[in-house]
């Protein structure tokens, strides 16, 4: 004979982060039926439903499959209980960035609000103490220079250490991960499989295939698509402005191909975070629930990409305000990249272990083939 044990601390965790009635499922399967995405052998989400209502933490901790929903809300809108599956896939999701946290204190602060003074404060702090020991606390006179004022390549510098020891980290929960998705599932398969599932995976986060399954909230691929390239794009932008503080001229001219692609990006990622901001405020439809570790992350995301846009017209305007505005803005990119594992954007990785390790075990993300070529 078999006993259960109950983890009530996670039921205890679902019911305040999503305030979903899990335990009024009735076990009917419409969720699974209707999801696009689900594979035929043990299709989710209708299994983590059962899992979650009885408080199963050892078989949602490992599980790839909460990692393969795109939370579209077709299941959501067509549950006759009403218990919002799409809600409950995504509060164990945050469950996992919370138990693969490394440090765990790090993925706690990124859930509530009450530690949100200390998520600003560590950034601004660093750096205030390497604009003071540089000596450039005084705003220089003239034209507007960024480069006298904060010193980059001291900025830089730290920058990349704290990157190097915060995604260590979160490497290490990454790894701990996928150890357990191959306990669960038995010996993984060789390093030659390994490689071409990841390159398929790599295939299909570049181009969302997957989000155009979704019926119900066909938007989201529109937003996650033009929020993705305006990051990569950003991010390009700004790696080669770390680069020109040591080898080329900087800044750049408006009409620079860099500037227009790093101006693209910005009006990309403000596009794409306003549909995902309308989905969430006004799409009854979806009804999909929104806690304060999704707000926080696209808030904190959009008035980087604003800051970013006032950085530049700052100097361009010759604004008195413009070093005060700059400083804003690096802490800001401080808070998403170092904080990106912990935050939503950890999803990236996440997903992108699990549909590897789908694929790994043969498992057809689409029901069917016929589905597939045509996503295709």
């Amino acid at each position: 004979m078999h006993y259960i044990e109950p983890d009530t601390s996670l039921i205890e965790y679902l019911r305040r982060d999503c305030n979903s009635a899990i335990s009024t499922c009735m076990q009917c399967g419409s969720c699974s039926a209707v999801c696009e995405l689900s594979p035929e052998d043990k299709p989710f989400p209708r299994k983590e439903m059962i899992w979650a209502s009885w408080g199963l933490r050892e078989k949602i901790l490992g599980d790839p499959d909460i990692w393969l929903c795109h939370q579209c809300g077709d299941c959501t809108v067509t549950c006759p209980r009403d218990v919002r599956p799409g809600d409950v896939i995504a509060s164990l999701r945050s469950y996992h960035y919370l138990h693969y946290a490394r440090p765990r204190f790090l993925g706690k602060w990124l859930h509530s609000p009450k530690y949100l003074p200390l998520i600003i404060f560590f950034p601004a702090l660093i750096l205030s103490g390497i604009i003071a020991l540089a000596g450039s606390i005084k705003v220089p006179e003239g034209p507007v220079n960024y480069s006298i004022f904060f010193p980059h390549l001291w900025l830089n510098v730290s920058f990349f250490f704290f990157v190097l020891v915060f995604y260590g980290f979160f490497v290490s929960g990454i790894m701990q991960f996928l150890r357990e998705m191959n306990q669960r599932a038995g010996l993984p398969v060789s390093s030659g499989a390994l490689w071409k599932n990841s390159w398929q995976v790599l295939k299909e986060i570049l181009t969302h295939r997957h989000f155009r399954q979704c019926s119900t909230n066909r938007f989201r691929y529109t937003a996650h698509f033009l929020v993705f390239w305006g990051f990569v794009l950003l991010l390009a932008v700004t790696l080669f402005a770390i680069l020109s503080t040591l080898f080329f001229e900087y800044p750049l001219p408006f009409l620079n191909p860099i500037k227009i692609g790093g101006n693209l990006g910005g009006m990309m990622l403000v596009t794409g975070i306003s549909i995902m901001v309308f989905i969430r405020l006004f799409n009854r439809r979806n009804r999909a629930g929104s806690n304060y570790f999704d707000w926080s992350f696209l808030i904190t995301l959009l008035l980087l990409t604003l800051s970013g846009g006032l950085v530049e017209l700052a100097r361009f305007m010759n604004w008195t305000a413009a070093y005060l505005v700059y400083f804003i803005h690096l802490v800001l990119v401080w808070m998403v990249i170092l904080y990106a594992p912990y935050t939503k954007f950890g999803h990236f990785l996440f997903r992108t272990v699990a549909l590897i390790a789908a694929k790994q075990r043969g498992r057809q993300i689409l029901k069917n083939k016929s589905q597939q070529n045509n996503a295709e």
